[in-house]
């Protein structure tokens, strides 16, 4: 039904109408008319429907069209920091769909070196010729940046946030919630024995998964031992180094849940060079289902964060907001999104790394 919508709209070479959108998201066309232009009274789980269906029939509201004017006078940045290339890959690939879809310009540019004076400098100048930024971590969780462009007048949307800041919308998932039932996973298959590698220090998000972690072995009953965990960076090194220290432990873990794709792969980069078999020595998650995640061998069991679909959901959220602009009152977004756990590999009973150890 949905492939046959879409050909139909391109056979007969005319806009996708609002009714078409209503149709396949199984709503009203005012449904649908409140979720493209922002209103915040709808249910989270109906405005993912609606923009699903948005999305697969490549729906350009008219309002917007005629507001906008033409593609080249909508300008979009997406400024990045984040060090891990394949989290980075998801994030391009969705801002530049979104881009694609909407005929809005994509402006990509890199901040890594840039310190706080630099970065407030860089944000006052971006604001004089953009109409949106999309922020994905760790730049969403800095305050000079978000001042300047908020202060500009300039819609910010952060995207992978880790919580909800109220000066920008937001595009994001339940990183406690999720990273809580990741470990209950590694639990209920026996493991009691498990490390964790946190993510880098400057992004909320880390300290949500973290806590997700504690928050799982507290309910279990397991008492958190603070030599099995360890700092990470969200980097491939970090991971390596982290891992080499859990497992020259006196009592090793028999579980690791790494906060991120990367990590994760270190870990079992590190477990076949020891002569570790995993999972049936060493079971192993780690988190966001990048590309790394499908890379090594076993494939990992992770969570499975929609980076590419946030980033091309952040497009339209700034897109609405530019609509907006000078005409009611700013409008600050806060979508949460489902979050999935994806089972591969990686992960065996508890009983099996037991025994193969005696």
């Amino acid at each position: 039904m949905k492939t046959t919508g879409k050909k139909s709209a391109r056979r007969k070479g005319r806009a996708v109408t609002i009714d078409e959108v209503a149709v396949l998201a199984e709503v009203s066309p005012m449904t649908v008319s409140r979720v493209v232009n922002g209103h915040a009274k709808v249910r989270e789980s109906t405005r993912e429907k609606v923009m699903q269906a948005v999305r697969e029939l490549g729906y350009v509201p008219n309002q917007a069209a005629s507001s906008l004017a033409a593609a080249q006078d909508v300008r979009i940045a997406l400024i990045y920091t984040n060090p891990s290339g394949a989290y980075l890959r998801e994030l391009l690939l969705g801002a530049l769909h979104g881009a694609e879809r909407t005929a809005a310009q994509l402006v990509i540019s890199s901040w890594e070196t840039l310190d706080p004076t630099a970065e407030r400098k860089a944000a006052r100048a971006l604001a004089k010729s953009v109409g949106g930024v999309i922020l994905p971590p760790p730049l969403c969780e800095s305050k000079v940046v978000i001042e300047e462009l908020t202060k500009a007048g300039v819609p910010v949307v952060a995207v992978a946030s880790g919580h909800f800041i109220h000066d920008i919308s937001s595009v994001r998932i339940d990183d406690f919630l999720a990273s809580k039932e990741i470990v209950e996973h590694l639990i209920s298959m026996g493991h009691t024995r498990i490390a964790c590698i946190k993510g880098h220090p400057n992004q909320m998000a880390s300290q949500r998964r973290f806590e997700g972690y504690q928050a799982a072995l507290k309910e279990a009953g397991i008492a958190r031992d603070a030599e099995l965990v360890q700092q990470g960076y969200f980097t491939y090194r970090s991971g390596l180094e982290a891992v080499e220290k859990l497992l020259s432990l006196r009592k090793p873990p028999t579980a690791i849940f790494a906060s991120n794709d990367d990590m994760a792969a270190a870990a079992v980069s590190v477990a076949h060079r020891r002569g570790l078999r995993v999972p049936l020595d060493l079971s192993i998650v780690g988190f966001d289902d990048t590309s790394a995640a499908t890379t090594v061998w076993p494939e990992l069991t992770t969570v499975r964060q929609p980076i590419s679909s946030m980033a091309d959901s952040a497009i339209d959220i700034l897109l609405r907001a530019i609509r907006r602009n000078g005409n009611e009152t700013r409008v600050v977004v806060d979508q949460v999104v489902a979050h999935q756990l994806v089972m591969r590999g990686s992960v065996a009973p508890a009983k099996t790394a037991a025994k193969t150890r005696s």
